[in-house]
């Protein structure tokens, strides 16, 4: 708003001016002489029901359904989105806008100022911040991110980007990692989550990892300090688990039909509705449903070699029918506890040439590694990138030593 305002500075008188850059305004509404009154919308809500409520008659109510139907058609509205209602400060308040959020930065501004009814589009500016964490592993990676004061969901961007050079099931104690990532907000405030990790080291027993993201081939992804990749032609698993609940065993003792017998492939249990990936590319050779058995699965071919199958699904994502091609990480269904199941949990399993073999064993090889051609842009990123986050290091390292120095004086005194 300021920037409009000096933008405009030659064009007004100068109390003119200090008036229009003293205003409030929220979802480009001036605000400052109105109350906001924020709301969720409830399960069996519907837009009439909403405006109604706040005073509306029923005609009113269809005009205003009909004026925002093309930006926020009802099928939309869903329980737990959020709308703010703008109301005057008169003795009897009447409702000037209604604010419908589509998303996170995303707005639908209703204006009932007049008889005829206005709907537009707000979306919040995004400012997108560096941050950084460093720390070592004492109990659980989680937990050492959440105490270097970062966001413990960079656990599972960790364990994508190393999941093939670090086994996260079996971190050491001593075990360290640095991560630089930006977090995306609006109105500085607000944050919308990670958006992206800009660089990554990972000290693993006496073995040090290097993430380096650069996109070749309009794909962005990580090398290592060499310029190999550090993604597989597989994931190493196609789902963020909580823990192995059966492993690859030719003798194993079924939970439910209590006979022993061979289970060629792993268990992973997870949240009912977790998402399941591909580990590769491939095509989905078959999508069905066995009651005593794999309940919902699908089996996707990745070349001349591998099959994949990924079983007790709670339910597939669109674009999974037979035939269709999947790309690496793509979500392909749901984990759920269909067919012989004790639990959610998603059984998945690998061929190689028609024999089963271990998901957790099996090695995969790197894809391809930074293109002769762009090796003396990659060296300038990747010295850009280890460049900025010995700085970061330094900054932690130093506040560390000054806050050490505040807790010796005060403790002293």
């Amino acid at each position: 708003m300021l920037a409009s305002c000096q933008n405009r500075r030659e064009a007004v008188e100068y109390d003119d001016y200090f008036e229009e850059c003293t205003r409030v305004y929220r979802f480009g509404i001036w605000a400052d002489s109105l109350s906001v009154s924020n709301y969720e919308v409830m399960r069996g809500d519907h837009l009439s029901r909403i405006f109604t409520g706040l005073g509306f008659t029923s005609a009113q109510s269809y005009r205003i359904v009909n004026a925002a139907y093309e930006l926020f058609p009802p099928r939309r509205l869903r329980a737990g989105m959020n709308y703010h209602v703008f109301r005057t400060l008169d003795s009897i308040p009447e409702v000037t806008h209604i604010v419908f959020a589509r998303g996170r930065n995303d707005f639908v501004v209703l204006d009932l100022q007049s008889d005829d009814f206005q709907a537009s589009e707000y979306q919040m500016k995004e400012v997108v911040k560096r941050r950084y964490v460093e720390g070592v592993i004492q109990s659980s990676l989680w937990n050492a991110l959440a105490g270097g004061g970062g966001n413990p969901n960079l656990a599972l961007h960790l364990s994508r980007i190393f999941g093939w050079q670090v086994d996260f099931t079996s971190l050491q104690r001593g075990d360290r990692f640095q991560i630089m990532y930006d977090v995306a907000f609006v109105n500085d405030t607000v944050s919308l989550g990670i958006r992206s990790v800009e660089g990554a080291v990972f000290i693993h027993g006496n073995q040090t990892f290097i993430a380096v993201p650069f996109e070749q081939d309009s794909l962005r992804t990580f090398f290592d300090a060499e310029g190999n990749s550090l993604r597989r032609a597989f994931l190493r698993v196609p789902l963020d688990y909580t823990r192995i609940s059966s492993r690859f065993s030719n003798a194993r003792m079924h939970p439910i039909l209590r006979t022993v017998r061979a289970h060629h492939g792993v268990d992973f249990a997870a949240p009912m509705g977790t998402p399941v990936r591909t580990i590769g590319d491939g095509v989905v050779i078959e999508r069905g449903y066995q009651p005593n058995g794999a309940g919902n699965f699908l089996r996707i071919r990745h070349n001349a070699a591998y099959v994949t199958t990924y079983m007790h699904l709670r339910n597939f994502a669109p674009g999974t029918q037979q035939g269709s091609r999947v790309t690496q990480g793509q979500i392909i269904g749901y984990v759920g506890t269909t067919g012989l199941s004790t639990g959610p949990h998603l059984c998945f399993r690998v061929h190689r040439y028609g024999q089963p073999i271990n998901p957790l064993t099996m090695e995969s090889p790197p894809a391809y590694p930074v293109h002769e051609a762009l090796m003396d842009s990659f060296r300038v990123v990747k010295q850009d990138v280890l460049a900025e986050m010995a700085y970061l290091s330094r900054q932690v390292r130093s506040r560390e030593e000054e806050e050490s120095v505040y807790i010796e004086t005060a403790s002293s005194r």
